[in-house]
């Protein structure tokens, strides 16, 4: 009896961790969209800018002052030698994704961000020399098959959107590959990783945020009616985006790694659905399947990446050269934003 009730207490732990992450990913997006189309804030370095702040102030009070989760203490020298680098790489990553969603639909922004699989293998055989097997190489042809129809088929299409999209899967993809390298010996979590890297990636932003944008915000204050709870609505974005890393904290210790994976790629769908009634935005039939199609290849990449992982923690003896077919990336801790 006592064991169904903690079953059951699972279950339903695990099926709120995914409600609330996916309600701060919709929410973050969402509310991003709406700031660069309906405020005419055209300003993503400004808004990344705005993201870091309050993820560095979120950060600091969790581990800090509400001690709701132990300080992983680095070095200053391994900040500056491990930290600032993925702080340089992440910095991009967000701004990419807020320029892509500035030119170009949630819907398609979110089916091209679905490509960074792809990114991070051929990163890691073209750049790192890492084989893989097969299988994983299979289960990449319906993600890069969906992408290219997806693609082909977007009404609102937009070159500038779609190449800050595909380049922030690549940032992503460094980001992760770099995490695996750089913070060897360290077991990061994603509020230790906000509190280290928010404040470099601020610092790393403040000055073309000001000299790009500067002018554009100042005028912007002048011009645009309702100004103060336009900018109370910026940085309630920014609250919301550390509540999104919060929540990725939460639901990866809630879940398995598959329930994990598949969430990630449905949460995709939540967001394009929720997206799509918001604004509005011209889908065709082709285009929804290409998105379809893009979903079902990144499960079935992490289904196969999670079955290669078992094999690998199973077989203690496995050559070194069998063991590098299995992508080394953390099978939990994805960037899911």
């Amino acid at each position: 009896m006592e064991e169904n009730v903690l079953c059951q207490w699972s279950v339903v732990r695990s099926i709120f961790a995914i409600l609330q992450w996916w309600g701060f990913n919709v929410a973050v997006i969402i509310m991003n969209k709406w700031i660069f189309q309906k405020l005419v804030f055209k300003f993503p370095l400004t808004v990344s800018c705005v993201h870091f702040i309050c993820s560095a102030i979120g950060a600091y009070l969790v581990i800090k002052v509400l001690k709701l989760k132990p300080l992983i203490v680095v070095e200053p020298t391994d900040q500056w030698r491990r930290i600032f680098p993925m702080s340089f790489v992440f910095c991009i990553n967000i701004v990419l994704g807020n320029v892509s969603l500035r030119y170009i639909p949630v819907s398609f922004m979110q089916t091209v961000k679905s490509f960074t699989p792809a990114t991070t293998v051929i990163l890691q055989w073209l750049v790192w020399r890492k084989s893989f097997e097969w299988r994983i190489w299979t289960s990449l042809i319906p993600i890069v098959g969906g992408i290219l129809l997806t693609s082909i088929t977007e009404l609102s299409f937009n070159t500038l959107g779609f190449c800050a999209a595909l380049f922030g899967c690549l940032a992503t993809s460094t980001k992760t590959i770099l995490a695996e390298s750089l913070l060897h010996g360290y077991k990061f979590d994603s509020i230790n990783t906000v509190y280290y890297m928010a404040p470099y990636a601020t610092m790393i932003l403040a000055l073309p945020s000001l000299l790009f944008e500067g002018a554009g915000v100042v005028e912007w204050l002048y011009t645009f009616p309702s100004v103060v709870p336009s900018m109370l609505l910026i940085f309630l974005s920014g609250v919301l985006a550390f509540c999104l890393n919060f929540s990725i904290f939460y639901v990866i210790h809630s879940t398995t790694a598959v329930t994990f994976n598949v969430a990630g790629n449905l949460k995709v769908a939540v967001a394009v659905t929720f997206s799509w009634m918001i604004f509005q935005n011209p889908i065709s039939a082709m285009n929804a399947l290409g998105c379809g199609v893009t979903l079902v290849g990144c499960t079935f990449y992490g289904y196969v990446r999670h079955i290669l992982s078992q094999h690998a923690r199973e077989s203690p003896r496995t050559p070194e050269n069998k063991m590098e077919s299995v992508p080394l990336i953390h099978e939990k801790e994805q960037d899911q934003r």
